[in-house]
């Protein structure tokens, strides 16, 4: 029987303009990397490496990877320990699902290493929990896209309704990382508690058509719904330069642009990856003239669960 693991947790993107807290995507650069061994004592261990680690508690509780794991163990009343290593590939405060990759990849290697008693839509409220470590509240639109893969859409937290979403071949993603922390916690303090009846009206409506979009393969429509009302008008002020990043993205060909999450990660999709390399040289040197150096990472949407690397 295995007595440890690497696991590669996946990095994501939330809201995707116009889902807020209700959808999110899956890449597969960058990842965090996660080793998991058995104890011999009960207690869950943690040391980190890697992008801001330094910044991030090794506490289970004041951890995401180790709060999910402290979760899905009390679920299944079992007291095996654990050493838990995080090694960072996201950079903590990014916008790309960083508590979210560790969370999904440390639930996955327990779940394995304990002979697979749940599936990974069962192991998905434990990786909620995980996020409550970080964010200060159980979100699913980063760590159901880190679990499972692919594009997905909470329609219900209570209950809770995780839906599929189609992901045409020919979709793909393009990240930028500009040198800046954004905190979670913040990004969210800083939305209004509740907004017009018109706004709702045409998130809604952008949802709607976001959705029919990827089904119907229809990349003008997925376009014309990739419209935030609710927390990009807000969280752009968080990120110098935002609105030409943005207008380089699409004048360079993007489907759609917005911010990842709470930021400061900015998204883009295209049709082609040629196009993704494209976009992201034109948003790297607009952060550029902000006076900010950045990092970009293409790829297609990723439609696997987190990789057991052995």
């Amino acid at each position: 029987m295995n007595k440890s693991i690497r696991i590669k947790g996946n990095a994501s993107v939330a809201n995707v303009s116009c889902g807020f807290d209700c959808i999110g995507y899956a890449i597969s650069v960058p990842g965090d990397l996660i080793t998991l061994t058995k104890k011999n004592t009960p207690g869950i261990d943690i040391t980190m490496s890697g992008f801001g680690s330094d910044s991030i508690s090794c506490d289970p509780k004041n951890n995401t990877g180790g709060q999910a794991i402290v979760s899905l163990l009390e679920a299944l009343t079992s007291d095996q320990g654990f050493h838990l290593h995080i090694e960072k590939g996201i950079p903590p405060g990014s916008g790309v699902g960083s508590s979210a990759a560790s969370a999904a990849a440390a639930i996955v290697g327990v779940n394995e290493l304990l002979n697979n008693p749940l599936t990974l839509n069962e192991l998905l409220v434990h990786g909620m929990a995980g996020e409550s470590a970080s964010a200060g509240v159980e979100h699913a639109d980063n760590v159901a896209p880190a679990l499972l893969g692919g594009i997905i859409l909470i329609r219900s937290y209570n209950p809770l309704d995780i839906l599929e979403l189609p992901v045409p071949d020919s979709l793909f993603s393009t990240i930028v990382l500009p040198d800046l922390v954004v905190n979670t916690r913040d990004a969210r303090n800083i939305l209004p508690k509740n907004v017009p009846l018109k706004t709702a009206i045409a998130q809604a409506g952008n949802l709607a058509g976001f959705s029919l979009a990827l089904h119907n393969e229809d990349f003008d429509l997925l376009g014309r719904s990739m419209v935030d009302h609710f927390a990009e008008p807000h969280r752009a002020k968080l990120i110098p330069g935002y609105k030409a990043v943005r207008n380089a993205a699409l004048d360079a060909e993007a489907i759609g642009c917005g911010i990842a999450g709470s930021g400061p990660a900015v998204f883009a999709l295209s049709d082609s990856l040629e196009k993704a390399e494209k976009i992201g040289l034109a948003m790297v040197n607009t952060f550029k003239n902000s006076g900010l150096a950045s990092q970009s990472y293409c790829s297609p949407i990723h439609t696997q669960p987190p990789e057991i690397l052995g």
